[in-house]
């Protein structure tokens, strides 16, 4: 069986939504982080995908790019104990469809302020946190009663859904904290931070905390 090569960067929340896939089943692979000092890595990643946009997972002949696709690819080539993706269509749908919140209206949100943040200019900055926290507080708002008597995000079992909503939620309170009073949505994101593919993804991407540009919280 040909080994899965993963191109991205370990400080890249869609980098680690992959990862909590080859993670959760534990699928070998090998990483490539993508930065100034590995241009080797960044060479191959562009001449296989010069979108730029990151992880891709290459698998001999075949490249799968877009982490929903990369989850999806994983489970019908090289699929685990873990199902990411239920296989009634039905509830299917609905992993997708949380999957598709997460990404857009969580980490997408929180974007806004690192984006903002990156610009060194003090206005851009206070705009792009204005803009990011309105998103984010609709957002928690809806997540926090949509898992009311939940374990995960689509039920009982670990999906699709929770690979996306780990890395965004974790980053999203980073840029605006879960209120209190959602205590649904805060025990949520604590099971997330617990599951040992996450926490592993986390550990992964500890040395670069000095990289957020909002300054990283001192704890998770």
């Amino acid at each position: 069986m040909t080994k899965l090569t993963l191109y991205g960067h370990l400080f890249s929340s869609y980098t680690q939504k992959a990862l909590i896939a080859l993670y959760e089943n534990g699928t070998p692979f090998s990483f490539r982080s993508i930065g100034p000092e590995t241009p080797e890595n960044t060479a191959e990643w562009l001449k296989r995908w010069p979108i730029r946009k990151f992880p891709l997972l290459v698998d001999g002949e075949r490249s799968a790019v877009e982490t929903s696709i990369i989850v999806g690819y994983l489970q019908v080539a090289h699929s685990g104990s873990t199902r990411l993706l239920p296989d009634d269509a039905l509830a299917a749908l609905d992993v997708r469809f949380l999957d598709r919140f997460f990404d857009p209206h969580v980490m997408n949100a929180a974007q806004w302020a690192v984006d903002g943040a990156l610009t060194g200019n003090a206005d851009r900055q206070r705009e792009g946190l204005e803009k990011a926290t309105e998103k984010l507080d609709r957002a928690y708002r809806w997540i926090d009663l949509y898992l009311t008597g939940e374990t995960w995000a689509a039920g009982d079992r670990f999906t699709l859904a929770d690979c996306a909503a780990a890395p965004s939620l974790f980053y999203a309170d980073w840029v605006s904290p879960i209120p209190a009073t959602l205590t649904t949505l805060g025990d949520y994101r604590s099971r997330l931070l617990a599951r040992p593919s996450f926490a592993c993804a986390v550990e992964d991407a500890r040395p670069f905390r000095s990289s957020f540009p909002l300054g990283a919280p001192d704890r998770d």
